[in-house]
């Protein structure tokens, strides 16, 4: 299949100006290490008969147009743009627009816009967690500096998170942009949180993982439409490793499986990640709550990229999703 971005636009789009073309997929992506990612999407798509559209910046814009004239159509939409780039966010929205309205041929977003939101705020997620007893650091959420300058924290509150202590926003922290790691004083939160001004930053005790069978208890976990894939990750060198099925059904890391349920009920998103990792005294602990936007760059391309054979797995389940019609457990 060739790429959309590939062709004419304008000998695209005239060629089906007259009737509206359905799609199966549309895959709105603009990060460049996504490639790898959207080739696997289109081979796998390609095997079972699924039609795919790209929407890139190069025409983000006419394929808007395009919907709202009805003129194209499809049926789901995995949209890895918009959270980052404003010019996908009026397609993310309309669509989003048509879902909510209850129209049944209207195309149905994998993980919502508005649910990918409320996911990603890391101050909410804490709270939420808190509330449905899924453990979580010991967290200090403070407001945004352009809500209030001082800040208003104690140095006996801050001595309660320990040392070395981490400091990351509520909302900007997509590949670890804005976090710090191994702070110690209250002068480096009060400069911390100067960089992202509208933002909550939350302070967090440093986790130290158990070591289970010489490696690091920390976890990458994914739920795809409706599967939890466990995988090893390193915390220090972010080097992923596939669990064997053995590993999968061991019920000591079954824990993995059950919290991972637990936060998809709370997110409501059918495709995410999130971090956990096992303490010595053999608490699960969720680290990182939801990361709605996963990164899909493969290891075979990346050392620290996901498995291949993860990245298909998952692909393969968003297919099944799509090829059977079915809604994927979205909630409407």
């Amino acid at each position: 299949m060739i790429p959309l971005v590939l062709q004419s636009e304008s000998m695209y789009f005239n060629r089906y100006m007259e009737t509206a073309r359905l799609y199966d997929l549309a895959v709105a992506w603009n990060w460049e290490y996504d490639l790898g990612f959207v080739d696997l999407i289109h081979k796998t798509a390609d095997r079972n008969g699924i039609e795919v559209l790209e929407i890139r910046n190069e025409n983000v814009e006419e394929i808007y147009n395009l919907v709202r004239e009805n003129k194209i159509r499809f049926r789901y939409l995995l949209d890895r743009a918009s959270d980052e780039d404003e010019m996908f966010q009026p397609l993310a929205l309309h669509v989003l627009k048509q879902f909510r309205s209850g129209n049944t041929s209207a195309p149905r977003p994998i993980n919502p816009y508005d649910l990918q939101a409320v996911a990603a705020d890391k101050a909410t997620m804490h709270l939420e967690f808190l509330s449905h007893n899924i453990n979580v650091p010991y967290t200090i959420i403070i407001s945004p500096y352009n809500h209030k300058n001082e800040i208003e924290l104690s140095l006996s509150e801050l001595a309660k998170l320990g040392r070395p202590f981490i400091i990351k926003p509520a909302n900007t922290t997509g590949g670890g942009i804005g976090v710090v790691m191994g702070a110690e004083t209250l002068k480096e939160v009060i400069e911390a949180r100067q960089y992202h001004k509208n933002d909550k930053y939350l302070l967090q005790e440093t986790i130290r993982p158990a070591v289970i069978g010489g490696r690091r208890a920390w976890f990458r976990v994914f739920y795809a439409f409706g599967e939890v894939i466990p995988c090893w990750w390193d915390d220090n060198t972010h080097i992923y490793s596939s669990m064997s099925l053995e590993e999968e059904q061991d019920p000591e890391l079954g824990q993995l499986r059950t919290i991972t349920d637990s936060i998809r009920a709370i997110c409501q998103l059918e495709f995410f990640s999130t971090e956990l990792a096992f303490t010595s005294n053999g608490s699960c602990i969720a680290v990182d709550y939801v990361n709605e936007m996963c990164d899909m760059r493969l290891q075979s391309e990346t050392p620290d990229g996901v498995p291949d054979t993860v990245v298909q797995r998952i692909i393969g389940h968003m297919m099944e999703c799509v090829k059977s019609g079915s809604p994927c457990g979205l909630s409407e």
